[in-house]
C-alpha cells in the first residue's frame, strides 16, 4: 500500500467538508491525525511546519535498531560495552555504567520506555560506530521513507539548529515502525521498566487512560514544548495522532485523546476493492492474450466520513495502447475517485497477470491493426 500514500494525503479536506464535522480545536502548535491502513491524513494543523522533535527523535533511532535486529547484524541478547560518552549523556537516562555491560534488549527498553539518551548513544555506537555516522544513517532512512522535511543531527533529540522534522514526517515514521517491525512494536505499550535498581514509568499517559492506545512516544524540551505521538487500535482500525508543542504533560495526553476520538467517531475505513480483484479488462496489443485483467495487487482501502463510502464515484481509464510484454503489478491505467462530484484522487491500476509477447505473425497482425486504428 506504500505507493498509494502520497496520493492519499490530499483526501482529508474534501472528506471533512463532506460530513461537515470539523476537527476539534487543540491547544497545540501543530498536530495531525492519520489512518494507519491507508496513510491518509484525516485532519491536521501546520503539518509541514518545522519543529524541534525532542525525544520523538528516538522513533528513528528505534527504527534503525529494529532494522539491525531484523537483519541479524545485532541481537537482543548481545552484550554492549558502555562508552564514557553514553554514560555522561545529559537529560533523560536509563543509567547505564561503563563498568556494567548491558544487552541490546535492555538498551531497547531503556530507549523506548525510559527515553534514555544514554541508551540511544550506546545503540548508535554499536550499529554505526559513532553517533555522527548513525545520524547519517538516520537522514538516509528518512529520505527513503519520504520524510522530506526532516534532518537529524543526533540519536537523542537534544537541541540543535539543524535537527528538525514536521508533524507529517513524524506520522510517516510512526506508521513505518508498526508496519515494518510488528515483532518489536510491543515495547511501546510497556508501562514501565527497571534497570540498575531504578524503575521508571512510560511517559505516555494514554497507556493508562485508554486501553486501545498501545504506543508510541513522548518528547519534551523547553523549545519544543510537550509532544506526543499516540497510536490506538479499536477493532480493525488503527489511527495515529501527532500532537506537538502543548503546555504540559497533561495537556498533550488530553489533546491526543481528543484527536483520536474524533477520528474513530466520524470516519470509517472502507475496503473498495480486494487484492487481485478484477476491475475490468483492457485490450492488449502484441501479446499472447488479447484481454488483460486489471485491478490492485493489494486491498484498496480508503478512510472516509461515516456513511460516505456508498457515494463514491469511480472512472477507470487505460494507458493506451497497452502493449506486451507486461508484468503483473505493472501500471496500465488510472482509477479516478470522486465524492459529491469533487475529485479526491487518482490511483494507478495494474496488470493482474504477466503477458508474454505473441509470436512473429501475432505481433505483425496487431501492428497492422494499430496502424489502421491510428489513421
Amino acid at each position: 500500500m506504500r505507493f498509494f500514500l502520497a496520493l492519499l494525503f490530499s483526501l482529508i479536506s474534501l472528506a471533512a467538508s463532506a460530513q461537515n464535522v470539523p476537527p476539534p480545536a487543540l491547544a497545540a502548535r501543530a498536530w495531525l491525525l492519520m489512518d494507519h491502513a491507508t496513510g491518509q491524513v484525516l485532519a491536521a494543523q501546520e503539518p509541514d511546519s518545522r519543529i524541534e522533535p525532542a525525544s520523538l527523535t528516538k522513533l528513528m533511532t528505534a527504527y534503525l535498531t529494529f532494522a539491525a535486529l531484523k537483519s541479524g547484524s545485532i541481537k537482543l541478547e548481545q552484550t554492549v560495552p558502555v562508552s564514557e560518552k553514553a554514560w555522561r549523556m545529559e537529560g533523560s537516562r536509563m543509567f547505564i555504567q561503563p563498568d556494567k555491560p548491558v544487552t541490546v534488549g535492555e538498551l531497547v527498553q531503556g530507549m523506548i520506555i525510559q527515553s534514555g539518551n544514554d541508551a540511544c548513544v550506546a545503540l548508535s555506537e554499536l550499529i554505526a560506530g559513532g553517533e555522527d555516522s548513525f545520524a547519517a544513517l538516520m537522514n538516509r532512512e528518512a529520505q527513503r521513507l519520504g520524510m522530506k522535511n526532516t534532518h537529524y543531527m543526533n540519536s537523542t533529540g537534544l537541541p540543535d539548529p539543524d535537527h528538525y522534522t514536521t508533524a507529517r514526517d513524524l506520522s510517516v515514521l510512526a506508521g513505518a515502525i508498526s508496519r515494518d517491525f510488528p515483532e518489536y512494536y510491543h515495547y511501546y505499550s510497556q508501562k514501565g521498566y527497571s534497570y540498575n535498581g531504578i524503575t521508571q514509568p512510560n511517559r505516555n499517559r494514554l497507556l493508562w487512560l485508554d486501553p486501545s492506545v498501545d504506543g508510541l512516544k513522548t518528547g519534551h524540551t523547553a523549545a519544543a514544548g510537550y509532544c506526543l505521538i499516540a497510536s490506538a487500535l479499536r477493532g480493525p482500525r488503527r489511527l495515529v495522532s501527532v500532537v506537538l508543542g502543548t503546555e504540559s504533560d497533561t495537556v498533550r495526553a488530553q489533546e491526543s485523546l481528543k484527536l483520536l476520538n474524533y477520528g474513530f467517531q466520524f470516519f470509517d475505513t472502507a475496503k473498495l476493492y480486494s487484492a487481485n480483484q478484477e476491475l475490468s479488462r483492457f485490450r492488449v496489443w502484441k501479446g499472447q492474450i488479447n484481454e488483460l485483467p486489471v485491478g490492485f495487487t493489494q486491498d484498496f482501502v480508503m478512510s472516509l466520513p461515516k456513511g460516505q463510502a456508498e457515494k463514491l464515484q469511480t472512472e477507470l481509464t487505460s494507458m493506451q495502447p497497452v502493449v506486451a510484454p507486461l508484468q503483473k503489478g505493472q501500471p496500465v491505467g488510472t482509477l479516478k475517485v470522486s465524492l459529491d462530484g469533487k475529485a479526491i484522487g487518482e490511483y494507478p491500476v495494474v496488470a493482474l497477470q504477466d503477458v508474454p509477447v505473441a509470436g512473429f505473425f501475432g505481433r505483425l497482425w496487431d501492428a497492422l491493426l494499430m496502424w489502421i486504428k491510428s489513421l
